[in-house]
């Protein structure tokens, strides 16, 4: 059975790594569902309300059966998504790029939280692999 992703990016926070999460959710896709790929769309275009977002994003949290976040790219809301994810007891795994930037110590201080610093993008894939076996 395909598990429920959701995966987590920045959206407003900053666009920088969307293609990344764009091959990431890819990589996810060979094998399972990803409830929020268009955190992957390079041209992602906001069309509905706050309200709704947050409705259609809890939503899909709370429906997922785990959550990969890159988190290279501060975002207020993807910090939100996180702890609403342990709140609710959905396993988290936590991708960053230890070149451009230093984690929340929230999240790094949360043993909680699965945490996997990189330096190459190909190292992002193996552990995904173990994840979604």
């Amino acid at each position: 059975m395909n598990k429920k992703v959701y995966f987590a990016g920045s959206i407003r926070g900053g666009r920088v790594d969307a293609e990344l999460y764009h091959r990431i959710i890819t990589y996810i896709q060979r094998t399972d569902d990803v409830l929020t790929e268009h955190v992957g769309d390079l041209n992602l275009q906001e069309s509905t309300t706050d309200k709704q977002i947050y409705a259609t994003d809890t939503g899909w949290l709370r429906e997922s059966d785990l959550v990969i976040c890159e988190a290279t790219c501060p975002s207020l809301g993807v910090g939100y998504e996180l702890a609403y994810a342990e709140a609710r007891n959905k396993p988290v795994y936590i991708f960053y790029d230890k070149s451009k930037a230093n984690l929340s110590a929230m999240l790094t201080g949360d043993e909680y939280f699965h945490i996997f610093p990189y330096e190459r993008e190909d190292e992002i894939y193996p552990v995904l692999d173990k994840i979604l076996k």
